[in-house]
Parts: structure tokens; sequence; C-alpha cells
């Protein structure tokens, strides 16, 4: 927290000064709460708080399914509806990890596309950045192990299709895709590795995002114009920010309660709507389904990979195949996002003053949810063209787009403080009670 001064704990009883000067914990949660944080924070700033205690809903639940499931192929999916039927409250635990895991995802890409429409990745939060997307990178994998587990048919053509993409690794892939199944079919051994790394991935992202709020808190907070704390001294600090507790807090909690709310809603209600029908028939490897789909939250990227074919014209100058570029397009489209810290030429952070941004980034958004739909559909003719078309905007938007536009955009007129823009948004009354007129007034 050096970056930012604040005022820090004193410990002022005596088992204060004790436990102080042997384990500073509770100067550490203090100095946490009364961090300094921008003042003028709106309501998309809350998903970190979502996604931190969603992990914890994820870890607990998990761990009391695991006293329960048995992994293995002759008992895996028997073992679930024992945890439905018989187990005491196992129909509620499964439906909270099962719907928890698309919460999950919800909340995460609430923060992603926050983080790139007012510029959080940029300078000095960079490596904040990075973690996150690492972060990202474990929950796919958690999801994918824990979408196995079921053992349902769509678990095991899901895990046979996924893994299989392995062996378009030149050299390579055979021997990939033999060590991820542990031999030569997805089979027990598979099982059995999914589920070990399915329950130690979790921890790992505890760990990253220990991490990821550590180096924020070293950073700073970004904020919805961009415009960095004046880190001066405590004083100054004090203009441009509030603690964040209690002003956050509250806040937080009240956006947590509206999202619990509706997480509720599905797994009472309706604890199937995001899962597939298939997944309640155990896995038969003689049959396969119709339509093999992954869960809702891979579908963008399950797009891409489909959209590469050996009719696209970029395929006949490649000296790789068709599934092998799919492969490199689906990590692609993930690693473009990585990089936006350096591929971003703007030296404008927040988009609300970037007006050809604006028009550009939803674009963005409802390309992510054209892909998501043409994911979710058989692949035609017509599904595959509009994948193609959705895939060449993603990469065109990171690659092209947005360091053409640091340098051709004009941007609006910045507030040169927090405070200043604070005090713009929310005007303080005059003498008889009226609000003071804005500039824009």
């Amino acid at each position: 927290m050096s970056g930012i001064p604040q005022d820090h704990y004193e410990p002022k009883s005596g088992f204060e000064k004790w436990v102080h000067s042997r384990l500073p914990v509770i100067a550490l949660a203090a100095d946490f709460l009364k961090f300094p944080t921008p003042k003028n924070l709106n309501w998309m700033w809350i998903w970190g708080v979502v996604l931190t205690v969603f992990l914890m809903v994820q870890i607990v639940t998990g761990i009391t399914l695991v006293m329960h499931y048995i992994p293995s192929t002759d008992a895996a999916f028997a073992s679930v509806e024992h945890i439905m039927r018989d187990v005491n409250g196992g129909w509620l635990l499964r439906y909270m990890h099962a719907n928890g895991a698309s919460f999950f995802f919800i909340a995460v890409y609430a923060h992603i596309f926050r983080g790139l429409y007012y510029g959080s990745y940029k300078e000095p939060r960079e490596i904040t950045w990075i973690i996150g997307i690492l972060i990202y990178l474990a929950m796919m994998a958690t999801a994918f192990m824990g979408y196995v587990l079921p053992w349902g048919q769509m678990s095991f053509w899901g895990a046979t299709v996924i893994t299989n993409l392995f062996s378009a690794v030149p050299l390579i892939g055979d021997d990939i895709v033999v060590w991820l199944w542990g031999g030569f079919s997805v089979d027990e051994p598979t099982l059995t590795r999914f589920f070990s790394l399915h329950y130690l991935l979790p921890f790992v992202i505890l760990g990253l995002t220990v991490v990821h709020i550590w180096a924020f808190h070293t950073t700073g907070n970004n904020n919805p114009t961009g415009v960095p704390v004046r880190t001066n001294d405590v004083a100054t600090v004090k203009k441009d920010t509030v603690p964040f507790h209690p002003f956050y807090t509250i806040k937080d909690i009240y956006a947590l309660a509206l999202f619990l709310i509706l997480f509720v809603v599905f797994v009472f209600f309706m604890p199937n709507y995001m899962g597939h029908p298939d997944n309640y028939i155990e896995a038969n490897p003689l049959v396969t389904p119709a339509h093999i789909v992954p869960e809702w939250y891979f579908l963008p990227f399950y797009a891409i990979l489909r959209a590469i074919t050996e009719d696209v014209w970029l395929m006949q100058i490649m000296p790789f195949t068709a599934k092998l570029g799919g492969v490199i397009a689906m990590f692609g489209s993930i690693l473009v996002m990585a990089l936006a810290p350096w591929l971003d030429t703007s030296r404008v952070r927040s988009g609300r003053y970037r007006p050809q941004f604006k028009w550009w980034f939803w674009l963005l958004v409802v390309d992510f949810l054209l892909l998501m739909w043409c994911g979710s559909q058989a692949p035609t003719d017509t599904i595959a063209s509009i994948s193609l078309l959705g895939t060449a905007y993603w990469f065109g938007y990171f690659l092209v787009i947005l360091p053409v536009l640091g340098i051709t955009e004009k941007p609006l007129p910045q507030p040169k403080t927090i405070e200043e823009a604070f005090e713009a948004e929310h005007p303080k009354p005059e003498a008889g009670g009226k609000a003071a007129a804005t500039p824009a007034e």
C-alpha cells in the first residue's frame, strides 16, 4: 500500500498492542478497511466483492460435495444422484455449486468489460490486469474439469472433444492428449485427474485473488474518470478519496444482496436453466449426442474455434491444419485481451472521454454476445460465416482498432482531479437549499 499515503492503524488497548507486536493482522484488516478509495466509483465497481463471495461459495459447497462424490466411471453418475436424493440438503449444495459457477462467470465478464471500458489495464495496473487474466484462465480450467465430474453424456463428450483439440499441436499433440487422458481414451484415469485438478485449482484461484487485491491496493483503484488520485500527502489524498469502510462496504453489501437474490431465484426456481438436459443421461461412449456444446460461458470461444475451417482464405496459405488454426484462434482471443495494456495507445484512460472508442467498445460487447449465440447453434454454413465475422471483429478490435484510435481519436476534455469531477456530478447545495448549477447547466 506504499503507493497511496494513508492514516495507518495504531493499536490502543494492551491486547491490541500485544497482538500487533507478534502478528499485525488487526492492523492489516484495519488498513484494508480504511484504504483511500476514489470517491466517484459507480455501480460497476461492485464486481470484485461479488466475485470474492462467489469464490468462497464455490469452495465451501465444493468441499462439502466432495465428501459424497466418488471419482469413478462406474459410480460417479450414481454418486451425484445419491447427493441429489439421499444426502440432507444435497440437492441445494449441488444446485448452488452448479449455478454458482454460472454466476461467477456473469460477474467476471462484467468485471472484465468494465476494465476494458474504463482502461483499468493501463499504467500502472498492467500486472494487476495480467493477474486477472490468469485468474480467468484458471476459472475456465476449473469449470471445464468440474463439468466432466457428473459423468453425463455432455460431460463425457465435451471432455472428448475439448481434449482432442490438443492433438493438433505439432509433434507433441498426441502425447499431450494421452497424458491428459491417462490412457488412450477418456476413461477412469481421466476422471480421476480432472477430479484432482478441479479440487486443487480453486485454491490456486484464491491465491491469485489475494495477489490481485494486493496489486491494486499498491497502485490504488482506477475510477470512472481515469484520473489518478493525487498522492502528494495524506491531506491531498483525502480530497480525492473516502475510506473503503463504511462508504463502499455498505454499497457493496447492498449490490451483493441484489445479486444473491437473483442467484437464489435460479437455485430454487430454475436450477437447470443454464445446464444441458443431456447431462442427466449417464455417459455412454457408444452414443454420441446430436449437438455437443460446452457450458454457456465457453460458447464465445467455442464459436471462435469452430469459425476456423479449411474454407477460410487465411488457412489456404498457412502451413498448418484448420484444426490447429482454430486452437490458436481460441487461445489467441484471450491472449489479445491480456495484451490490451500495450495495444491501447491512447493516453486517455477512461472510455467516458473517448467518443469514437465508445462505439467500437459497445460493438465488441454485441460481438461477444453474438459469438455466444453462434457457439450454441448447430454448425451450419450460415453460423460458420457469422462466427468468422465475429472472430474477425474480436481480433480487429484489439490488434487494429485500439492502436489506431489512440492516434486518430480526439478525446473530450477531462477533469483535472477526481475532486473536480465529483463536485461537478454532486454539486453542493446553496445556502437556500438549492443545488449550485454545474458547468453543464
